[in-house]
């Protein structure tokens, strides 16, 4: 198999032999093409085939009511006592409700709501209690904003409560494998879905995680999961690809990503970049506090628009939308 990661590119100076890159703010004119095994090789747009061609320049369908040719802020509101950069803050209705508010009136285009924790070493939630921790909440979010809202779980009850209450698109970090009911609750809301990578669960996710090419593998897993939600009803321009930074992954690992991160754009999706406050982030940039993670947080996010990111999956609402504002007018 051939692999096609576009060169992105942002600079003024366009060629006119240049492609936009899925209908956004980047532009691309050449290609790196890739085999396992084999050295990457750059060649001229022109030369790749139409099919690969037309899924790295069609514009993405609006996904949950957004306009996708300008990047957006997903915001991450956990209501669980144990996640590992706000956990315990925002758990008890009143105040998930306050900070969704926050949220929406500092930029948020989306507000991702979580009851389950899926910080490294974290066990499994209850459903009927991951249901009281978020449904709630997004019944009275909905009942005083029409702001896009998704839920972040893996199970199918939890799902179908969130979508009962108001909710506008299902976020499962096991991308449909954790409960074989998810792909069918999906479909049947017609509701959008993001598909995210991890390499094991919470729990045992960063004990060893080991790949044969990260980047390859990541694609194919995201590929296949593609078609398992498509043979499930849910169409390829409702769905979003996640490559799971800091899902089972190595500092290394994620460098590498988020390196590459335009080669997800061939997989015909808009693509989320959720890198927000990771571990990898706090090793680098010398922050062992998560909450001190500010600067290299807004840096990833300013990178992923470099790449063509439709979404940025962020805890830092407003830095993050005033840095994509600055990145947008300057480029």
């Amino acid at each position: 198999m051939v692999y096609y990661r576009p060169i992105a590119m942002t600079d003024p100076h366009r060629p006119k032999d240049a492609v936009s890159l899925v209908g956004g703010w980047c532009w691309f004119s050449h290609v790196e093409c890739m085999e396992r095994g084999r050295v990457g090789e750059v060649v001229p747009a022109a030369e790749v085939p139409d099919d690969v061609l037309t899924r790295l320049s069609a514009p993405r369908a609006p996904i949950a009511g957004l306009d996708l040719t300008t990047p957006r802020i997903m915001s991450i509101l956990n209501v669980t006592p144990d996640s590992f950069s706000d956990g315990g803050m925002f758990n008890a209705p009143d105040a998930a409700l306050a900070q969704a508010r926050a949220m929406v009136a500092d930029g948020a285009d989306i507000i991702d709501i979580g009851g389950e924790s899926t910080r490294p070493g974290a066990v499994t939630v209850d459903v009927n209690e991951e249901i009281e921790r978020t449904a709630p909440v997004i019944k009275a979010m909905r009942a005083g904003s029409d702001v896009a809202i998704s839920i972040d779980t893996r199970k199918a009850p939890v799902a179908q409560a969130a979508l009962d209450a108001g909710a506008s698109l299902v976020n499962d970090v096991a991308a449909l494998t954790f409960d074989p009911d998810m792909p069918m609750v999906t479909a049947k809301a017609n509701a959008p879905c993001c598909l995210m990578h991890a390499q094991g669960d919470p729990a045992t996710m960063q004990d060893d995680p080991t790949y044969v090419n990260v980047m390859l593998d990541v694609y194919d897993f995201l590929n296949a999961r593609i078609q398992a939600a498509e043979a499930a009803g849910i169409r390829r321009d409702q769905i979003i690809v996640d490559p799971g930074i800091g899902f089972g992954k190595t500092q290394e690992h994620n460098l590498t990503l988020l390196r590459n991160l335009s080669i997800f754009h061939g997989l015909g999706c808009a693509v989320l970049l959720g890198a927000s406050r990771k571990r990898f982030i706090g090793t680098i940039g010398q922050a062992p506090d998560a909450h001190d993670r500010l600067g290299g947080s807004v840096a990833v996010a300013l990178h992923g628009l470099s790449q063509g990111m439709q979404f940025l999956r962020v805890h830092d609402t407003l830095p993050t939308k005033q840095a994509m504002r600055l990145f947008l007018a300057v480029n």
